[in-house]
């Protein structure tokens, strides 16, 4: 499948305080994770620090590689493409979930081998994300029940296990701004 590239226009200053366009371009960061089967994460943007900080002409704070939570107290955008689901992902082994997740470097996050785990990529991150459906359709999992979200929704998913299947036949493409959270005592567990 190809995918259309994830435009990012970068908004800065210049020595003079102005506001300038600082870049426009592609994503640079594009990484498939899990295989053919995975979904494509295009990396738009990370934030360090709450309240991020403002200058002159700083960019987009280096990380390597792709990971799947924000930074300690940042944040994150990214867009997912999110290849229709096939037996691939429907007969996937808890050992095999979890090695998806270790590719973004959050192995822990991963719950299919919980007992009751509705779908194979079930996990949990201690954050919240407010995810926007751009095109094609998602099936949004949770412990108990599901929905489909369709272009124009949002979710709101609030440190909740949770799993994402798409079982339409075409690609979905959704958008995720991440914010570093803390679990309630009570969520610990």
């Amino acid at each position: 499948m190809d995918f259309k590239p994830v435009r990012r226009i970068v908004t800065g200053h210049d020595t003079a305080g102005r506001a300038i366009i600082q870049d426009d371009s592609a994503v640079p960061r594009v990484q498939r994770v899990g295989g053919a089967i995975g979904p494509l994460f295009h990396e738009v943007w990370n934030t360090q620090a709450t309240p991020a900080p403002i200058d002159v002409a700083s960019g987009e704070p280096p990380e390597a590689g792709v990971v799947l939570a924000p930074p300690h107290n940042g944040t994150r955008i990214r867009v997912l493409d999110i290849p229709p689901e096939g037996d691939g992902i429907r007969t996937m082994t808890p050992e095999e979930a979890a090695a998806h997740f270790a590719e973004v470097g959050a192995g822990h996050a991963s719950n299919a081998a919980k007992a009751g785990a509705r779908h194979a990529l079930m996990h949990r991150t201690e954050t919240i994300d407010y995810g926007i459906v751009i095109e094609g359709e998602l099936v949004l999992i949770m412990d108990e029940g599901e929905t489909t979200v369709y272009p124009g929704d949002i979710v709101i998913q609030r440190g909740t296990n949770h799993g994402w299947a798409n079982r339409s036949d075409r690609n979905c493409r959704i958008a995720f701004i991440l914010i570093d959270g803390v679990f309630a005592p009570e969520l610990m567990a």
